[in-house]
């Protein structure tokens, strides 16, 4: 039985299946392939991303390193470039124009890239979670420097795993990008705590305690939920348990903790969908911008199982062919046996 549900973060609507469309073997997207990290090499001559081959990146912008090692050079454990291919640049002023209905500005901005692991082979939910933890600190540091640019209005963090989530190379990384403006889809929470004057994210907390259906995993600081409207198959999002609107003001203890459950749900999904593609993002409140108490920040995990096609394309609607609280149960299930 097919069901529509709306997604009140996004302010739009989701076609989810009450069962399993498709099982996860049927799904028509090829699975990254499930190697072992003895089967890949540690280190590529050709990948710019391993270490030895810092003269193939732009110069570092932070690296943690060994003690006594030199920035570009070999010794880092994650390391933050600029993306070499970007076409954005945090040089002068936003000069934004309008031509008749239309605008368009400048490229003012910035992207980054964290290099995440100096192995190749490595994947993020096989690195010890205090290198997970490192991960999520060097996402932080970077996130607060460019928030203390007045120009930046909005910092996108994310990571794309495998071909089908947009990743362009192989070696583990994340990437940062920071913007002049706030996207649009990022309004509906502070338009909700206007018009109500309560936080529609702990309005969801309090809605998904309740049901407890859709809960994968609850840890001390953080909430591990599929979410009612669900785009995608095992989509799941981690929140925090208190209001808080900027994912740069965690704490070293939460840090700790949201390593260790994004390492632990990933390596569920790996299982339980033979090896996804994937997109993880941190949706934050905006920056430099008039304070806007309606922000929850939270981390969402997007499996990338199904191409989008025509409808989504043209609608915005979702097709998830498995409802949420088959998935909660599925990686919950999962998470029992890899205990």
């Amino acid at each position: 039985m097919l069901e529509i549900r709306k997604d009140v973060i996004r302010d739009n609507w989701v076609i989810t299946a009450n069962e399993f469309v498709l099982k996860p073997r049927d799904f028509p997207i090829k699975k990254d392939d499930d190697k072992s990290p003895d089967a890949i090499p540690a280190h590529h001559n050709t990948c710019p991303f391993c270490e030895g081959n810092e003269a193939m990146t732009t110069d570092e912008i932070l690296a943690f390193r060994k003690e006594g090692t030199k920035p570009n050079e070999p010794g880092w454990m994650v390391r933050t470039i600029l993306n070499k291919f970007s076409a954005l640049e945090l040089k002068g002023e936003l000069d934004m124009k309008d031509e008749g209905i239309y605008k368009h500005c400048n490229g003012l901005g910035q992207h980054e890239v964290i290099i995440e692991t100096p192995v190749h082979g490595e994947e993020f939910h096989q690195l010890p979670v205090e290198r997970v933890e490192l991960i999520y600190k060097m996402m932080q540091q970077r996130y607060k420097e460019l928030a203390d640019d007045e120009r930046i209005k909005y910092i996108q963090i994310y990571k794309n795993r495998g071909m089908f989530a947009g990743a362009s190379l192989e070696h583990s990384h994340s990437q940062i990008v920071s913007f002049p403006m706030v996207p649009l889809n990022k309004g509906v929470m502070q338009s909700y705590y206007q018009k109500y004057n309560k936080c529609i994210v702990c309005e969801m907390l309090t809605e998904e305690m309740n049901n407890k259906d859709r809960i994968v995993y609850e840890g001390q600081h953080f909430l591990v939920i599929c979410p009612y409207a669900s785009r995608f198959v095992y989509e799941t999002w981690i929140i925090p348990k208190l209001h808080a609107n900027y994912f740069g003001d965690i704490s070293e203890e939460e840090r700790k903790e949201l390593a260790a459950l994004s390492k632990m749900i990933i390596s569920a999904m790996m299982t339980g969908l033979h090896n996804p593609s994937y997109n993880m993002v941190i949706n934050t409140a905006p920056v430099n911008v008039p304070y806007q108490e309606g922000y929850h920040w939270h981390l969402e995990i997007n499996p990338r199982m199904l191409i989008n096609a025509g409808v989504e394309v043209a609608t915005g609607y979702f097709i998830n062919p498995a409802a949420p609280e088959i998935s909660a149960a599925s990686l919950r299930k999962i998470l029992d046996e890899q205990k």
